[in-house]
């Protein structure tokens, strides 16, 4: 198959470059911002068609939380005009197309894991778009899949992960939050994950879920991290009010991952262990 991945230089781009060594059957083309504008139209659609595309695997996303509350336009143009590009590429190609979303279009005020088919009701401007550019893709591609994901990591790119390790061995004390949870997710097994959707005889259409096992807050993300690194920062747990932000992050953002197991057989490591070969890959 030629498989064309946009967002290639983010941290699950990255990792679905290192992913693809793995399946040397296929071709990649891989895109971010320099090599191909997926907000411009007919570039996308002609850009499609010259690599006779098979399959689209949307990595792009205005991810800036904070900024998209004041720039809605270009958060809009990249989580939702660029998706309906993709899409219409996808349906001229006859090409499959697999898009990544995010646990932001809940409001997080759950208490049991969030469902695929449970209300949408996202609260901020990346919320809303991202949720615009699951409803334009699954109308112009029914056969479309989406996998929504939650607090996603890498050894690539700026993440909570790197964060925490930078700041843990600058200071001696690191006060972090312990009323929002959720389930960290290592983009390499994410990665893992679209490859093996890619590669299934039977494709599922539809939204799904995909986080590492397990559930934690930012502060036991943080105290895991740590220990993990050999740091012996103090961190202290406070309330998210404790912490103002421009945007509120959701409190629960524990995805049900039961669907994607269960269609494609997928066996989700557990966020430590996931933690653990991030870090681990990192000291390399």
């Amino acid at each position: 198959m030629n498989i064309l991945i946009t967002g290639a230089n983010g941290q699950l781009g990255n990792e679905m470059r290192v992913a693809a060594k793995d399946h040397p059957q296929h071709h990649f083309i891989y895109t971010d911002i320099d090599t191909l504008d997926i907000t411009d139209q007919q570039a996308v659609l002609d850009f499609a068609k010259q690599h006779q595309t098979d399959m689209i695997v949307n990595c792009a996303a205005y991810t800036a939380v904070d900024k998209a509350e004041d720039d809605e336009q270009t958060a809009a143009k990249i989580n939702a005009d660029a998706v309906r590009n993709l899409a219409e590429a996808a349906v001229a190609c006859h090409a499959g197309i697999i898009h990544i979303s995010t646990d932001y279009v809940f409001d997080g005020n759950a208490c049991v894991p969030y469902k695929e088919d449970m209300p949408v009701c996202p609260t901020n401007v990346y919320g809303r778009t991202k949720l615009a550019g699951e409803q334009v893709l699954q109308q112009i591609c029914p056969d479309a899949i989406i996998v929504r994901t939650a607090w996603l990591y890498s050894t690539f790119g700026n993440n909570f992960v790197k964060t925490m390790l930078r700041l843990g061995k600058e200071r001696d004390t690191l006060n972090v939050i312990f009323d929002q949870v959720g389930s960290p997710t290592y983009a390499a097994d994410l990665a893992r994950a679209i490859f093996t959707i890619i590669e299934s005889p039977k494709k599922v259409p539809g939204i799904y879920h995909f986080t590492n096992e397990g559930v934690c807050s930012w502060y036991d993300f943080t105290v895991s991290i740590h220990r993990i690194a050999g740091i012996t920062c103090k961190v202290v747990p406070i309330e998210s009010d404790a912490y103002p932000v421009r945007t509120p992050r959701p409190h629960y953002s524990v995805l049900n991952k039961a669907k994607i197991k269960q269609t494609y057989g997928i066996d989700i490591p557990h966020w430590e262990d996931a933690l653990q070969r991030c870090i681990t890959e990192l000291d390399k």
